[in-house]
């Protein structure tokens, strides 16, 4: 069985989250895919950041949609790092995108620059709000979707399939054995966040997991040992 390891925010664990430099590192590092995170600016840019505000990590406050793209750029993003939009991150790297819509705004956005770049196959799209996935399922039918949960039971699947997603990404401390049979019987994949140490790499393995989200570098080389 093939397990992919996913960068989270690039490699947050050992860089900026969410930075170029942060999406260089996963892919010199070999991590299998690279997640990122979208919120719409102010003027509509598509802008990579995980929090609705730019308190936590950058030098500024307040909520994004509050700056224009210009404004953000001012802001220091952890270690001169500069807060990047959607596609700097698509030239920057070649590696598989998971693009995680953290604002509902955003999924007609991210539709348009799927399209106009040909990222299909390139970009799956994710997001812990069922209408986010609803809505680029209709601009974009052929999309690969993931449904992302926190807090979650059995009823995840049945929420998967009724936006037709084809992936749940869950968080791991919830993930039972009953729960992947029942993902995989209904024809979804299931990836473990976050999965940062030796022991929750096993779990994900015993789990039958096909893949887990990491914000250390060395689990991807974990993998390639753990049965």
């Amino acid at each position: 069985m093939t397990f992919l390891t996913i960068g989270h925010r690039g490699v947050m664990g050992v860089e900026p989250e969410n930075t170029l430099r942060s999406f260089l590192r996963a892919e010199r590092e070999g991590l299998d895919v690279i997640e990122l995170d979208l919120h719409l600016s102010k003027d509509g840019a598509l802008v990579v950041m995980h929090d609705a505000d730019v308190d936590r990590t950058t030098d500024g406050q307040g909520p994004i949609s509050d700056f224009t793209l210009a404004e953000l750029r001012e802001l220091d993003a952890g270690q001169g790092e500069r807060i990047p939009v959607f596609e700097e991150v698509v030239d920057a790297v070649e590696a598989p995108l998971q693009a995680e819509i953290k604002d509902t705004a955003a999924a007609r956005a991210l539709a348009e620059v799927i399209t106009r770049r040909n990222l299909l196959d390139r970009v799956d799209v994710l997001s812990f709000h069922d209408q986010a996935i609803a809505e680029i399922r209709t601009l974009l039918p052929t999309a690969r979707t993931a449904l992302v949960a926190s807090r979650y039971g059995l009823d995840v699947i049945d929420r998967a399939q009724a936006v037709d997603a084809g992936m749940l990404v869950l968080n791991i401390r919830r993930i039972t054995l009953e729960l992947v049979q029942r993902a995989h019987a209904a024809g979804l994949k299931v990836i473990g966040w976050t999965v940062n140490t030796p022991d929750q790499l096993k779990l994900a393995r015993g789990l039958g997991l096909d893949g887990g989200t990491t914000d250390y570098p060395e689990i991807r080389r974990a993998a390639r040992y753990t049965a």
